[in-house]
């Protein structure tokens, strides 16, 4: 599981996806075509197709030609490619089968700042083996029990991936496989209409069990699920403030466990729970569940398979973290500048989910789109409680050398009622020790509230 840092004075916000509905594991016949001919290990079509998917290689594990350092920024395989075509607002009917509705109203909105650069499609990057054995073990033994609120399987893998709901489909995002830690320090740029930038900065540090290395599989019925460690940097006022805690594998037994550290009072005092439709600060751009494409309990909301389809999504953005590529060629008006975004055709799984009656959220209708390769959110379309269009979240991955997985770099999230928009995730011009550190172990013992006030002072 990964976790994706939102802010309540310097809390971390961090809750993971659930289902809604109960399901049962898929026929053995089924669970026999994973890796197989026609599919892959992650229940992906291995085929290519005429609207410009390429065929699954999967030639690729941990490293590619060309890479050469065990962490820290690499230009990735393709950087050498020029784009393909550029879609904007004037031919944007000729791809519109290809488009989601939120890149559509990205290019109507912003004609002159917002286009995307579309490369050839690439898959060739495959999971390790024990990635592949626990999604076939979950395919033939995964369960949703307690109202969709647990599930029973085993870390490293997506619980279901021959999905037959939308909530399994869901509960697939949360479990799949990802970096067992990270750390780094990051930025935030907070864009407003006229171009007006507010600046944040934070230090993260994860650990999900889940997806440790190695053949020995956690249950996802253990407690704990994740850690996580979050130390306010900038805006000044909030300097200082340290959130630590964990995250609970059933939804069941309760959320997010934090306490924080207040620099005012030197004190570590219980956090209160922050989740659902809480406004992220600095500028409360996006919800706390809608980190990562959507990183919260499902149960507000009814969640519809509506099945896959191919779309032009961002992919293989390892470009965007260049330290060549400084903070004003990067942060522009309406958008991050697109020449720097690289989008490729790809099948995703579509899902929508539904605000039940009763239920309160700002969002009355979220549609996301899921890679097919590799079970992560890479954009969704938001939509307000008169049904129009509100906002719009990229999520900008990177193949991580240090994991064997791809690893969420920089997030963009759009407002189109306020033509704004935030960018996190940024490190382009932080030091190199600041970077993302991942796979490097780490211990529950670095996640305590005692690490909380060391961290602190």
């Amino acid at each position: 599981m990964h976790l994706i840092p939102g802010m309540r004075q310097g809390l971390l916000a961090i809750i993971l996806a659930a289902p809604a509905v109960a399901q049962s594991s898929v026929p053995e016949e089924q669970v026999a075509r994973l890796d197989g001919p026609e599919l892959t290990c992650m229940g992906a079509e291995r085929a290519g197709g005429p609207d410009g998917v390429a065929a699954y290689t999967g030639k690729w594990a941990g490293t590619w030609p060309g890479q050469t350092r065990a962490q820290g920024y690499e230009p990735g395989p393709y950087a050498a490619e020029k784009p393909l075509f550029k879609i904007t607002r004037d031919n944007m009917a000729q791809y519109d089968a290809m488009l989601s509705d939120g890149t559509k109203a990205l290019l109507e909105a912003y004609p002159q700042t917002f286009w995307m650069n579309v490369y050839p499609s690439h898959r060739d990057f495959r999971p390790p083996q024990w990635a592949c054995d626990a999604a076939r073990h979950n395919a033939a033994h995964a369960e949703l029990k307690d109202d969709g609120l647990s599930v029973t399987g085993v870390g490293g893998g997506p619980a279901f991936p021959m999905p037959q709901s939308g909530a399994e489909a869901m509960r697939s995002v949360q479990t799949t496989f990802r970096s067992w830690t990270e750390k780094a320090e990051l930025d935030i740029a907070v864009v407003y209409s006229g171009g007006e930038i507010a600046w944040g900065r934070n230090k993260l540090m994860t650990m999900s069990p889940m997806n440790a290395p190695g053949d020995k599989r956690p249950s996802l019925t253990e407690k704990i699920s994740a850690y996580f460690l979050y130390s306010t940097l900038l805006p000044e006022r909030d300097r200082g403030l340290v959130s630590v805690g964990f995250q609970l594998s059933s939804f069941k037994d309760g959320s997010t466990q934090a306490w924080q550290y207040q620099p005012g009072t030197r004190r570590v005092r219980q956090a209160p729970e922050v989740g659902f439709d809480y406004p992220v600060p600095p500028a409360g751009l996006h919800t706390s569940d809608e980190d990562s494409g959507f990183n919260g309990s499902p149960e507000r909301y009814t969640w519809t398979l509506i099945g896959k389809k191919t779309l032009v999504v961002p992919y293989n953005n390892f470009g965007i973290n260049d330290p060549a590529l400084r903070y004003k060629d990067l942060i522009k008006p309406d958008s991050i500048n697109p020449e720097h975004v690289r989008y490729e055709a790809h099948r995703v799984w579509v899902v929508e989910g539904d605000l039940k009656p009763g239920m309160r959220h700002v969002y009355s209708k979220r549609r996301v789109y899921i890679d097919e390769d590799t079970w992560l959110i890479v954009s969704a379309d938001e939509y307000d409680n008169r049904g129009q269009l509100w906002r719009v979240p990229m999520i900008l991955y990177f193949y991580s050398q240090a994991s064997g997985a791809f690893h969420r770099g920089v997030q963009v999230f759009h407002d189109l009622t306020a033509h704004a928009y935030e960018a996190n995730n940024l490190l382009n011009e932080r030091d190199e020790d600041d970077w993302w550190r991942i796979n490097t172990p780490m211990s529950p013992t670095m996640f305590t509230p005692d690490a909380a006030a060391r961290a602190g002072r």
